[in-house]
């Protein structure tokens, strides 16, 4: 396969109009966690409190995320994704009052759930665009389209923390909020407004037959991945800004930011330019084991230039990571719940990146920033003895086999 595959995919019908404005919303989703820490350290200058309200808000993403996922299977995409966005809408509204107000901690903590609890699943709405795009024979082009998804996500996460971090370092820590929700909301409508891509709904009987296969074993396995790697995501958000400024230059957080998403970009390019052999669980545990063994320097930097190194190195595994678990979570389950089995991966790494945010914060602040990093890669070693203790559990139903896809 070539780049030139990416290109096809993309003149599919209606494929570029809604790719492109969840691209948009994605992008704003990326700089919220980050934002929200800019803003409630530049208030109450505790790294603590910071991570206490970022994680409020990981939680309540992880909560009503499959929820909104389930509405969506139900209803439609077009029909429940407005409502959503404008309540999105006022609860970053409500957010910034209470942080600008100097409100307790538990009343910002509060502001933090409610902007979680509203927040768009745009990367799990548009993978199950694709799955419906790429039906009736076109399944093995899958691996392809959802590396594409991947590069979307790594460049939201190279756009949006770099710019939330230029902005709270000249003086702005609230603008990356603001913008963030100007994008996601802006961003969302577009893509609800992409009707003729839109998945079908389903029928409530066959929900909740299919939905039992949320349960099975390789899918726990997948979700319990996800929670690891949100741990990671956790526990580098805190540790890298932590460590920027512990070294006199809040600029420097954007520079590593920028190293770790290129690093990303170029590996889930070069994946997606291809169809590999190897099977797909067998694939997740190199990746996992990889990301695990890539946390090694980062415990031992000392400067900028050694984080970056750490950083570039670790970011080469996650693209895979994540499109290796959409894919076997793709060949695992049914369409009829597909939206809701991707919202359960994103929930398991909101979850993740919650708990990591908190423990990371509180590390930081008691250890200094290699405690913060120690959260992170902790969380790196937990996922690659999941994803090799799992290969058994990843085994795909025998009636699940004949997408072209090798599980």
């Amino acid at each position: 396969m070539s780049s030139a595959t990416y290109r096809t995919l993309l003149r599919a019908p209606g494929a570029a109009a809604f790719f492109l404005t969840a691209a948009v919303g994605r992008v704003g989703i990326a700089m919220t966690s980050l934002g929200i820490v800019w803003l409630v350290h530049a208030r109450t200058g505790s790294y603590a409190t910071a991570g206490l309200v970022t994680g409020g808000f990981a939680v309540a993403e992880a909560v009503a995320g499959p929820q909104l996922a389930r509405l969506a299977d139900r209803f439609g995409q077009t029909r429940v994704l407005p409502p959503a966005l404008l309540a999105h809408a006022g609860a970053v509204t409500t957010l910034l009052v209470l942080v600008t107000a100097g409100t307790p901690d538990w009343l910002m903590t509060a502001g933090g759930v409610l902007t979680g609890a509203t927040i768009p699943q745009l990367g799990a709405l548009s993978a199950t665009r694709w799955v419906a795009l790429l039906r009736d024979g076109r399944a093995p082009a899958l691996p392809t389209a959802f590396a594409l998804e991947s590069l979307a996500n790594e460049l939201a996460y190279l756009a949006g923390p770099a710019l939330v971090s230029i902005l709270g370092a000249s003086g702005y820590p609230a603008a990356g909020t603001v913008l963030a929700a100007v994008l996601v909301v802006a961003g969302g409508m577009c893509f609800a407004a992409q009707r003729r891509t839109a998945p079908q709904t389903s029928c409530a009987a066959g929900r909740h037959r299919t939905g039992r296969g949320l349960l099975r074993p390789g899918f726990v396995v997948l979700a319990d991945v996800n929670l690891a790697i949100g741990g990671f995501f956790g526990g580098m958000q805190i540790s890298v800004t932590a460590f920027a400024l512990e070294h006199g230059s809040a600029g420097i957080a954007a520079v590593l930011f920028t190293v770790s998403s290129c690093a990303s970009l170029l590996a889930g390019w070069l994946y997606g330019l291809r169809q590999w052999r190897t099977v797909l669980r067998v694939q997740l545990a190199v990746a996992a084991g990889g990301l695990a063994i890539g946390c090694l320097p980062l415990l031992l930097a000392h400067s900028p230039l050694e984080l970056g190194f750490g950083v570039a190195l670790t970011g080469l595994a996650i693209p895979l990571i994540l499109i290796l678990c959409s894919l076997l979570a793709e060949a695992s389950v049914h369409r009829d719940v597909l939206t809701q089995a991707f919202a359960w991966l994103n929930s398991a790494s909101a979850a993740g990146s919650a708990g990591a945010a908190a423990a990371a914060g509180w590390a930081v602040d008691t250890f200094g920033t290699h405690g913060g990093l120690a959260v992170a890669a902790i969380a790196a070693g937990a996922m690659a003895v999941l994803a090799l203790a799992g290969l058994r559990a990843l085994r795909v139903p025998q009636q699940r086999q004949g997408t072209g896809l090798r599980p």
